[in-house]
């Protein structure tokens, strides 16, 4: 009997351009826990000090949870969050299920419309109900009606939270509506399986990860929210306006790093959630699978086009009313058309200085927001060697994504405000304010870049170096050029939402930081608000500029990068 010998595994000779990205790779995870563990440590250090600054372990928490208006706030923002997410999963589910799953005409204006809510500050949706339901709102006698005494807490705070987290939900699920195998369908049909039956027994087993996952993102996005509750909130108390009150307000910071680690704990409990559904997730398209298509159906068909036309119709009302509210001259005595909001905001409350401000934060999280993301998604995939960093930093990538931008606010006053900390000096700049928002905002960049990159055969570098090709010259005429459209969505994500976060730079801006974001608060607390409302637009319409400039980029980079994908 022949004894067969296991080969030795091969040991592959690491080249010291690999050396140097693993040092490029450390920096980045250096990087990371240094504007992200850092903070998140700090806040912790806090929380067992005293106002003085001495040890005292855990009598804030023990004062935190004896006190019953803190109490109240928690279960507030709990409630207040399951409630609109009971609400956004199943009205984005049927929309998402009407345009993948129906002939209806007009899809792409319908799904247009309704991601128009992600270039506006989620506070837009607030000022909005306000005109519409406030005080001297147009429609404040029918709420009344029906039994609702004031906008003002927690009806102003769901309705504001539901219009604003709907577009968030609404693609998690088109994505998961559109992996559909149509040879399940055809089975169904063969076997006389009536519609209904094939929507339990097929499409929503199909679709379950990303129902959990689009419940779970809404969850977080409401309970970690302070714009919405900060203006249309009133009385009604929830952890964001709690932290900000007890930090500005009070200057407690003992305590208000007590309750930004209880507001970081259902975020943190709902990423872990996530994370073990998604290692759960299993194919749900083969090789062999053949793509679904809607058969059409005169009655399905009509009936889901109602259902997206009245949804569509009642975000473009709270969106109409933004607008024209920033026009009128004196709501509600004089509606007349006047740019008094626009000018007011502008030129006699600052928002011009303001509003280059955003535009630097915004171009500066883009650029430099990318390049990071996108050096640090490369050297991990492509490079060999240092296995057991990453890990390490695929770790620090997806954790920003638990953490509230208000959260990671406070951390940075807490981290960057210590005289000890030789990083001092960047406090109450713009260079904080660029971190803090490319740190907030990092995992989704780099998870868009790793699935780009993951798509590019490692066939790629390799023949590069048996053919003692230089590693960046296969990067920047092969890696770059393939990849160049992710890097474009890259780069717009981390734009919008540079322009349009408040939550992550509200505890950071200085009098020559400010952001139109920010101005937008003071302007409601001062009650301007019509200005307010302008000032959200004026946002909302620089986005939209961005977008529009970012999609001649992504037709140009197309054209000159993309042609082998069409070439014959």
């Amino acid at each position: 009997m022949s004894t067969i010998l296991a080969a030795a595994p091969v040991r592959q000779r690491v080249h010291w351009s690999d050396r140097v990205g693993h040092v490029v790779l450390a920096a980045i995870a250096l990087a990371l826990a240094a504007f992200l563990a850092g903070p998140l440590l700090t806040i912790l250090a806090q929380s067992v000090e005293d106002k003085s600054g001495e040890f005292a372990g855990l009598e804030n928490f023990i004062a935190y949870f004896g006190t019953p208006a803190l109490l109240d706030s928690l279960w507030n923002s709990v409630w207040t969050s399951l409630a609109v997410t009971a609400v956004v999963l199943p009205a984005a589910f049927a929309y998402a299920y009407a345009l993948t799953r129906s002939c209806m005409p007009w899809k792409s204006a319908f799904r247009t419309i309704t991601l128009i809510p992600l270039l506006a500050p989620s506070l837009l949706a607030a000022i909005s109900f306000i005109f519409w339901f406030g005080n001297q709102g147009v429609l404040k006698d029918w709420m009344q009606a029906l039994g609702i005494a004031q906008i003002y807490g927690a009806p102003g705070i769901i309705l504001s939270q539901i219009f604003s987290v709907f577009p968030h939900a609404l693609m998690i699920l088109i994505t998961a509506l559109s992996l559909a195998d149509a040879r399940l369908y055809e089975a169904a049909d063969s076997l006389g399986t009536r519609r209904a039956r094939k929507f339990f027994t097929i499409t929503l087993p199909g679709a379950k990860y990303g129902l959990a996952s689009a419940a779970m993102v809404t969850f977080t996005l409401v309970i970690t929210d302070f714009g919405i509750p900060k203006v249309i909130g009133g009385n009604f108390n929830v952890l964001a306006t709690d932290v900000f009150k007890l930090v500005i307000g009070q200057q407690d910071f003992p305590k208000g790093a007590v309750v930004a680690l209880v507001l970081l704990a259902p975020a943190l409990l709902t990423f872990a959630l996530d994370r073990i559904v998604q290692h759960k997730q299993t194919s749900m398209l083969t090789a062999r699978a053949v793509p679904y298509a809607p058969k059409p159906s005169r009655g399905y068909d009509i009936a889901m086009t109602a259902y997206c036309a009245v949804v569509t119709l009642l975000m473009l009302a709270v969106l109409g009313m933004a607008i024209f509210a920033s026009f009128v001259k004196f709501w509600p005595y004089d509606l007349s058309f006047s740019l008094r909001h626009y000018v007011y905001g502008i030129v006699d409350g600052g928002v011009n200085v303001a509003f280059v401000n955003s535009l630097k934060l915004a171009f500066g999280t883009a650029i430099a927001g990318t390049a990071i993301v996108f050096a640090g998604a490369y050297l991990m995939e492509k490079t060999r060697g240092a296995d057991w960093l990453r890990p390490a930093l695929q770790l620090l990538a997806l954790l920003p994504m638990a953490v509230p931008g208000l959260v990671l606010g406070l951390g940075y006053i807490f981290f960057f405000n210590a005289p000890q900390n030789p990083l001092n000096f960047l406090y109450h700049t713009m260079a904080i304010l660029v971190l803090c928002t490319v740190v907030h905002f990092y995992t989704t960049g780099h998870l868009t870049a790793v699935t780009a990159l993951k798509g590019l055969d490692a066939e790629f570098e390799s023949v590069s170096a048996s053919l003692k090709v230089p590693f960046w010259k296969t990067f920047w005429r092969v890696t770059l050029p393939i990849c160049t459209p992710a890097l474009v969505d890259i780069s717009r994500y981390f734009f919008i939402n540079a322009m349009t976060t408040i939550s992550a730079v509200v505890f950071l801006y200085s009098p020559d930081t400010r952001l139109v974001s920010v101005t937008i608060l003071n302007f409601d607390e001062a009650g301007e608000i019509g200005a307010a409302a302008a000032m959200a637009i004026l946002i909302a319409a620089a986005s939209l500029a961005a977008c529009l400039a970012y999609l001649g980029i992504g037709w140009f980079v197309e054209r000159r990068t993309q042609a082998w994908r069409t070439s014959k």
